[in-house]
């Protein structure tokens, strides 16, 4: 078994990424790549209409780590340990109540070229996956949603931005993203829906490799592949029922 077949399984139509299984010398792999650690992955998410601040936002004279999670943050209560809550940020150069998610991660004046009234500059996210992109196997993906312009999110419709300044567009359909992430490239996106349409798994592509892989896992490896195979197809059967909403015309469309 080959370095490429410990980390995807891969069939006729599609393609599987594999956790980090012991059993196939994870760790011995990781070694031989230089990395000490499963590669990290960063995350950064926008609230376009904002938070309330009287349930989002903890008491700011309590510092250190004695302060009250508020009602809104409590469902993350059990990994407060491991959360560090920054307040008092704010962009100068922008006044707009709903352009912070186009500075968000940048923090640029929009002014900074004279005679022009919007300026951005490259963003946080775009700079990690300089970094930490080159051990994955996509170095970012951005996604958005449908109808952004109206969810309070100001121009760009973007929080990625690219050395140019120039937004990094999102998928903002979860069967394009779902066909990025399992699509084995070849596959047609319509061809995608189609199949997921008529509930048809990419495990059922990938299932002869996952076996040979099986074979060779203790059991507890051998748990953790079933249930992550198990959440793949529990997405698919989610995305099934989506498929029909991005796929089936508009009452207008139809005439």
């Amino acid at each position: 078994m080959n370095v490429s077949r410990r980390h995807f399984l891969r069939g006729s139509t599609g393609v599987v990424a594999l956790p980090a299984l012991e059993s196939l010398d994870w760790k011995k792999f990781a070694s031989a790549a230089s990395v000490d650690r499963p590669a990290k992955r960063m995350v950064f998410l926008s609230f376009g209409w904002g938070v309330t601040r009287d349930d989002w936002f903890p008491d700011k004279s309590i510092s250190g780590t004695d302060y009250e999670l508020p009602a809104g943050l409590k469902p993350l209560q059990r990994h407060k340990e491991d959360i560090t809550v920054l307040q008092n940020l704010s962009n100068q150069f922008s006044s707009e109540a709903h352009w912070g998610s186009t500075f968000y991660l940048t923090g640029a004046n929009r002014y900074a070229e004279p005679g022009k009234s919007f300026h951005n500059s490259v963003s946080a996210d775009q700079v990690a996956a300089e970094k930490l992109g080159l051990a994955t196997r996509f170095t970012s993906i951005q996604l958005g949603c449908k109808g952004a312009e109206n969810s309070g999110h100001g121009p760009g419709l973007s929080l990625a931005w690219n050395r140019q300044g120039k937004p990094v567009a999102g998928l903002d359909n979860p069967v394009a993203a779902y066909h990025k992430l399992f699509s084995d490239g070849k596959t047609p996106l319509a061809e995608r829906q189609v199949m997921l349409q008529k509930q048809r798994s990419v495990l059922d592509a990938v299932m002869e490799d996952a076996k040979d892989v099986g074979r060779g896992l203790g059991s507890n490896d051998a748990d953790k592949l079933g249930e992550y195979l198990q959440s793949v197809r529990d997405i698919e059967t989610r995305l099934s029922k989506d498929c029909l909403l991005y796929t089936s015309p508009s009452p207008r469309d139809r005439g």
